[in-house]
């Protein structure tokens, strides 16, 4: 059985060292080096149960809840997990059509537009908490709509014929 090293509250202070690793000293002087945090949970556990793990992808430590971290040691820590993470956020859907079997979309990211296909409606958009929809293209490739609500009546018409 692994005996697991949490990270509670401000127990710890988080240090950058690159675009995906941290360095954590602990207030007891102990010193995780050149850590990458990776979410336990991807899809549901955005903020929970975030482990870091050394250069040989052995688990060191696991932050339970990273709203208890001090602010900077959070920031840290988000940063990283948004670069490793990165997930064109929707923000309109201009068209959405099914032909031959592949539903094609047509949308507006935060990265800018973008074009791209789906293969099987049931499997490859998924409906989360909080009205969070993601969405994977044919190619292998992720996308995020934080709150589907929250978008223009147009978008979510399209959006609701598939969901």
């Amino acid at each position: 059985m692994v005996n697991r090293r949490y990270i509670d509250g401000d127990n710890a202070k988080f240090t950058r060292k690159d675009l995906f690793l941290v360095d954590v000293e602990f207030y007891t002087g102990e010193k995780l080096e050149n850590v990458e945090p990776r979410r336990l949970f991807p899809l549901s556990g955005l903020t929970r149960y975030i482990i870091l793990l050394d250069e040989e992808g052995e688990e060191q430590a696991v932050i339970r809840n990273l709203e208890t971290l001090i602010p900077a040691s959070r920031k840290i820590v988000d940063d990283c997990l948004r670069e490793y993470y990165l997930i064109p956020k929707i923000q309109q859907i201009y068209a959405a059509n099914d032909k031959f079997g592949a539903l094609k979309f047509h949308v507006r990211t935060d990265r800018g537009d973008c074009s791209f296909s789906i293969r099987n409606i049931h499997a490859d958009i998924k409906v989360l908490y909080g009205n969070r929809v993601l969405i994977r293209d044919s190619n292998d490739n992720r996308y995020e709509i934080p709150d589907y609500t929250t978008m223009d009546k147009e978008s979510i018409s399209l959006l609701l014929c598939y969901i």
